[in-house]
C-alpha cells in the first residue's frame, strides 16, 4: 500500500481519492443529500405555490448532483481541518494513515468546485454564485479553525461558526429552485429553512452527547446531560412546529390531512430516543432514533409536497 501512496501518477491519486470516498463518504451521506434537496425544494414549493403541483424536474436532479458532490467536498475539508484531532481520537482515518494525501484531497476539491460551479451556472448565474459561497465558506472555516484555538476547542462556538455552511447549502437549493421556477420567492420560502435547521441540529446534538464527560468534543461536556437532552428534543420540536405552521395541515381533509399531520406523529421518535437514553445505562446517546427522525421527516415532507396541493 505504501508504494501506491507514493505513486505520483494521476491514476494512482484518483484511486486513492476513490478509496477515501468509499471509506469516508458513506451511502447514508448520499441518501441524506438526495432527501434533503427533494424535501427542501418540495416543502418550499408547497408553501410558496400551494395551488401549483410540485414535481421534481431537470433542475432538481442537477441540484441533487451538485449538493451530493459539495457534501463530499465539505467532507474533504473536515478531514484536513480535523487532522490533529483525528491523530489522537481517530487514528484509522485515511488522511491520518497516509492512505491519501492532503494534496490529493485538495486537487479533488478543485475538480469538484469547478464542476459544481459549472453545473450550477447551467441553472442560473445566482445558482453558481450561491454554490461558490458554500465552497468558499468551507475553506474559510478551515482557515479559521487553524488560526483560532477557541473555535477548534469550544464545541458550542465551533457549532456557531460551522453551522452556517448548512444554511448556505439550503440557500443554494432555494435560490436555484426559484430561478428555475419550482419555488416562488417569499417569506414562506425563507422560513422553510428553520425546519431543516431544527432537524439537523437535533441529529447533531444527539450524536455528540454522552452520559459522562469525556476528552472528545461533546455538547454534553458543556451543557450536561439534561441540557443536551433538552436541546435534542427542542430542535426536533422546532422543526415540526415550523413545518405545521407553514404547511397548515388543518386546511386539508381525508388522505391529504393524514399525510400532512405525519410530522407531528414523528415527534414520538425523539421522545423515545430520550426515554431510552435516560432510563438505560448506555454510555452514549443512541444515534439511530435521531437518524430515523430526520429521514422519516424528510420522506414525509416529500410525500406532503407531492400530494397536498390546495
Amino acid at each position: 500500500m505504501r508504494s501506491d501512496v507514493r505513486s505520483p501518477s494521476p491514476l494512482g491519486s484518483a484511486r486513492r481519492v476513490a478509496r477515501f470516498t468509499a471509506v469516508m463518504y458513506k451511502p447514508h451521506y448520499l441518501l441524506y443529500g438526495v432527501l434533503f434537496v427533494l424535501a427542501l425544494e418540495g416543502t418550499a414549493a408547497l408553501v410558496s405555490q400551494p395551488v401549483t403541483p410540485w414535481r421534481p424536474g431537470r433542475g432538481t436532479i442537477l441540484r441533487i448532483v451538485v449538493v451530493a458532490f459539495v457534501l463530499l467536498y465539505l467532507r474533504m475539508v473536515d478531514e484536513q481541518k480535523d487532522l490533529d484531532y483525528d491523530r489522537v481520537h481517530n487514528p484509522d482515518r485515511p488522511l491520518v494513515t497516509g492512505a491519501v494525501s492532503a494534496g490529493e484531497l485538495r486537487a479533488a476539491m478543485g475538480v469538484i468546485a469547478v464542476g459544481a460551479i459549472g453545473a450550477s451556472l447551467a441553472l442560473s448565474v445566482s445558482s453558481a454564485v450561491a454554490i461558490a459561497a458554500v465552497l468558499a465558506y468551507g475553506v474559510f472555516l478551515w482557515a479559521l479553525e487553524r488560526r483560532s484555538a477557541a473555535v477548534r476547542d469550544d464545541i458550542l462556538l465551533n457549532l456557531v461558526v460551522t453551522y452556517p455552511v448548512q444554511l448556505l447549502v439550503a440557500a443554494y437549493v432555494l435560490v436555484s429552485a426559484r430561478d428555475t421556477g419550482e419555488v416562488a420567492a417569499g417569506w414562506q420560502t425563507a422560513a422553510v429553512v428553520a425546519i431543516f435547521a431544527g432537524a439537523f441540529l437535533h441529529f447533531e446534538f444527539a450524536r455528540k452527547t454522552a452520559r459522562e464527560e469525556r476528552p472528545a468534543h461533546l455538547y454534553s461536556n458543556q451543557l450536561g446531560v439534561a441540557g443536551s437532552v433538552a436541546a435534542i428534543l427542542g430542535f426536533a420540536a422546532l422543526a415540526v412546529a415550523v413545518e405545521l405552521a407553514l404547511a397548515q395541515p388543518w386546511e386539508f381533509s381525508g388522505a391529504r390531512a393524514a399525510v400532512a399531520w405525519i410530522p407531528l406523529v414523528l415527534l414520538l421518535i425523539p421522545a423515545y430516543g430520550e426515554w431510552r437514553f435516560l432510563r438505560s445505562d448506555e454510555p452514549e446517546h443512541p444515534v439511530l432514533p435521531a437518524v430515523a427522525f430526520v429521514l422519516a421527516l424528510y420522506l414525509a415532507l416529500i410525500a406532503q409536497a407531492l400530494l397536498c396541493v390546495t
